[in-house]
């Protein structure tokens, strides 16, 4: 596989760590001009053009929600399949439209994956079914937090117990909180869409990790989930199950098998 990468930060670097030569021919990376790419097989793009030029198997996408706009809606017009783990960019409605025009003008599909939550493929199975409720709390580390607009509603480094600094929606969310909110929008683009899925984000000075919960309520079902997920190495405000996430939809692409 010839893998396209947007992005070379915690995530991308991480993927690259993990991917092998069983399961990349090449790699073309996006990144700015006189950036090092430690890998065996990766070229360096420096321009959204360039890139594209080069005619990547898939692209994934790990570079927050501006190369969105620039890098992925070209990509998708010029035919070529995106994985977005920028998926709170979608909370902007006209981008989701442009995004959805242009893998039908290209004929390519834009991937979506789970990253940090679980029990997606259920809620996407009972969203047709209507009436779903879906209520979703972010809890993190307040290390976690730091760098968003929390530090403007909580006093992070005087916490003492675990504290709720959001409520809204899944859209006020990826809107306000870009770098925090993937799962959120993940959530309500599977299930109740961006305006019915209800959020709260907490800071909590006890939490070990990342901790997503939410519980839905279906005229098929009603189920709750919690995972407590373990911070990348690199990154205190990315799950390393996202990274994981991420590879197994590359390698899906391949195996004779998917699940």
């Amino acid at each position: 596989m010839h893998l396209g990468l947007v992005g070379y930060g915690n995530i991308g670097k991480s993927l690259l760590d993990l991917l092998g030569a069983e399961d990349l021919a090449r790699v073309t990376v996006l990144a700015r001009p006189g950036k090092a790419v430690a890998h065996p097989r990766a070229e360096v793009a420096e321009t959204t053009e360039a890139l594209i030029a080069a005619r990547p198997d898939l692209l994934v996408e790990c570079a927050g929600h501006a190369a969105v706009r620039e890098t992925v809606l070209p990509a998708l017009k010029a035919g070529i399949d995106v994985v977005l783990v920028s998926i709170g960019a979608l909370s902007d409605a006209a981008l989701e439209t442009a995004l959805h025009r242009a893998a039908q003008d290209g004929g390519a599909m834009l991937i979506l994956p789970a990253g940090a939550i679980g029990g997606i493929d259920l809620l996407a199975a009972m969203a047709p079914a209507g009436g779903l409720e879906v209520r979703y709390t972010g809890t993190k580390p307040p290390q976690a937090w730091r760098g968003t607009p929390a530090e403007d509603r909580i006093d992070l480094d005087g916490l003492t117990e675990a504290t709720v600094f959001f409520s809204g929606t899944a859209r006020d969310v990826a809107q306000a909180f870009p770098k925090n909110a993937n799962v959120a929008a993940t959530l309500a683009l599977a299930g109740a869409g961006m305006d019915a899925t209800q959020v709260e984000l907490v800071a909590d000075p006890t939490a070990a990790g990342n901790r997503h919960a939410y519980a839905v309520t279906s005229p098929l079902g009603d189920y709750e989930i919690r995972i407590d997920n373990r911070a990348s190495n690199g990154n205190a405000k990315t799950s390393a199950a996202t990274i994981y996430s991420v590879l197994r939809e590359i390698r899906n692409r391949k195996g004779p098998v998917v699940i």
